[in-house]
C-alpha cells in the first residue's frame, strides 16, 4: 500500500477498507507515514467525512496502538465520564466523588486544558501536592481502597491519538465528527470502564456549534461504545455561557467545594445531580435526583473528594484556601435589565489572557487567576450592581474592563436557560 493512494481515495469521497485504515494509522505511529501525509489525510476526512463503519475501524485501530487498562480487579460496574470540552466545566470535580459516594467505582483518566477550554487535571494541580501521575497499579489500588481516582492519561494509552490530536490542533482539523468521535472513544475504550457517560457540549463555547452536529457526534459515540460492549449514554448540554460561576483553576476548585457542601447555585447543582443519576443508572443503581442531592447536603460526596485529594498527595488545608491573586476587580452593570448573553468562548479566551488557560501546550498556567460571575443569563441586574469579579496577578487596565463589559449583554427580556438539551442512549 501507499499513503498517497489512501489519501487520494478519501479525498475523492470513497470508503476506505479496514486494512487501509490500519496500515495508515499503524504506519503513522511507527514513523513510516510522515506528518505531512497524515495532515492531508485528516483534511480529507474533514471535507469528505467517514462512514459509521470507517469510524469504528479507525477507533479500534487507534485503541490497538497502545495499552488497554484491565480494571477487572476492581469489583462492581466501573463507570467513566467524558466531556467534549467547555468553559468553566468543573463537573468532573463534583460528579466523580458524588457517584463514588454511592459505592460505584469511578476510575477516570482526564486531560489538560487548551485554548478557551479548561482541563480537569490543571484544576486538581492547583491543590498543593496533588499528584495526577499514577502507575496503573496505584490507580487500580486507589479505586479498590476508596472507590475513585482521577489521573492523567498514560503515555502508553492510545499512542495514535496523542500524535494525531497534536497534528489536528495545528492543521485546523479538530472540529470534525469522525476525528472527535474516534479520539474520545478510543481513549474511553482503552481506559477499561464498563459504562461511559458522555457530556457532549454544544454552543458558542463548544466544538459543536449547533444541536444537529452535536446530535450526530453523540449518536456516533454511543454507537461506538455499544459496538464494543460498553453501555454508553450521551447527554447534549448547553455551552453558550460558562458553566457555573467560575472560570479559572483555583476558582473552580472553590466553586466545586461549595457545590459539594450543598451550597452551590441551584442550576448547576441540579444539572450535576441529573448527570449523577444517569451515571448511577449506567451502574444499575437506581436513585432519584433528590436522593442524589442528599449526598451533597450530608457531606458524603465531599468526604469522597477529600479522600481522593489526600490519597493523591494533596494538602487538605490548601484545598480550602482562597485565590491568592493580587488584584480583584469588581465589574458593575451600566444599566438595568436582564443578562441575555455571556458568550462562553469570549470569556474563556479572556481568562486565558489572565493566565488561567493555555494558548499553546507549553504555556505555564497561573492557577490563581480567572473570573467569578455574580450574575448569569436570565438574571435581573440594576445599574451599579456587581456583575462579576476579575482575579489577576497583573494590574487590570480600564481598557481590559471595557473589553470585558462589551461581552456582557443586557436586555429588557428575560431569557430562559436549560443545561441538558437531549439524552441519547
Amino acid at each position: 500500500m501507499r499513503a498517497v493512494d489512501i489519501i487520494q481515495k478519501k479525498r475523492d469521497g470513497l470508503e476506505l477498507t479496514r486494512e487501509e485504515i490500519e496500515w495508515l494509522i499503524e504506519g503513522y505511529v511507527a514513523g513510516t507515514v510522515p506528518d505531512y501525509q497524515m495532515s492531508a489525510f485528516a483534511m480529507a476526512i474533514y471535507f469528505k467525512g467517514m462512514t459509521t463503519r470507517e469510524i469504528s475501524d479507525l477507533t479500534m485501530t487507534m485503541v490497538g496502538t497502545g495499552q488497554e487498562i484491565d480494571l477487572s480487579a476492581i469489583s462492581g460496574i466501573k463507570v467513566d465520564k467524558h466531556s467534549t470540552g467547555g468553559v468553566g466545566d468543573k463537573v468532573t470535580l463534583i460528579l466523580v466523588p458524588l457517584v463514588a459516594s454511592f459505592s460505584v467505582p469511578v476510575a477516570k483518566m482526564s486531560g489538560r486544558g487548551l485554548g478557551h477550554t479548561g482541563g480537569t487535571l490543571d484544576k486538581l494541580e492547583s491543590i498543593k501536592g496533588f499528584q495526577i501521575e499514577r502507575s496503573q497499579e496505584e490507580f487500580i489500588r486507589q479505586v479498590q481502597d476508596i472507590g475513585l481516582s482521577v489521573i492523567g492519561q498514560s503515555d502508553q494509552l492510545v499512542k495514535a491519538d496523542k500524535l494525531l490530536y497534536a497534528l489536528r490542533d495545528v492543521t485546523a482539523t479538530v472540529d470534525t465528527i469522525p476525528l472527535i468521535a474516534s479520539s474520545v472513544m478510543s481513549k474511553k475504550i482503552a481506559a477499561g470502564a464498563d459504562s461511559i457517560l458522555l457530556d457532549v457540549t454544544v454552543g458558542e463555547g463548544a466544538f459543536m456549534k449547533n444541536i444537529d452536529d452535536a446530535r450526530v457526534l453523540a449518536q456516533t459515540m454511543v454507537d461506538l461504545g455499544k459496538a464494543v460492549g460498553r453501555r454508553t449514554t450521551a447527554v447534549i448540554t448547553d455551552m453558550s455561557q460558562p458553566l457555573g460561576t467560575s472560570i479559572g483553576n483555583r476558582l473552580e476548585i472553590l466553586e466545586a467545594l461549595e457545590i459539594l457542601q450543598g451550597k452551590g447555585r441551584e442550576d448547576i447543582t441540579d444539572f450535576i445531580c441529573q448527570l449523577a443519576q444517569i451515571m448511577l443508572g449506567l451502574a444499575n443503581v437506581d436513585k432519584t435526583v433528590e436522593q442524589v442531592r442528599e449526598h451533597l447536603q450530608n457531606g458524603a460526596a465531599l468526604k469522597k473528594f477529600e479522600q481522593m485529594v489526600e490519597a493523591q498527595g494533596g494538602d487538605l488545608e490548601d484545598l480550602y484556601r482562597p485565590s491568592s491573586a493580587k488584584f480583584v476587580l469588581e465589574v458593575r452593570a451600566d444599566g438595568d435589565g436582564y443578562i441575555s448573553d455571556l458568550p462562553a468562548m469570549e470569556f474563556g479566551l479572556f481568562a486565558m489572557r489572565l493566565g488561567a488557560g493555555r494558548a499553546v501546550k507549553s504555556d505555564v498556567l497561573d492557577f490563581e487567576t480567572g473570573i467569578v460571575f455574580e450574575k448569569k443569563v436570565g438574571e435581573k441586574v440594576t445599574a451599579g450592581q456587581v456583575l462579576s469579579k476579575i482575579y489577576a496577578n497583573q494590574k487590570i487596565s480600564q481598557e481590559l474592563v471595557t473589553e470585558f463589559k462589551k461581552n456582557v449583554k443586557i436586555s429588557n427580556e428575560r431569557k430562559k436557560t436549560k443545561e441538558i438539551l437531549e439524552i441519547i442512549s
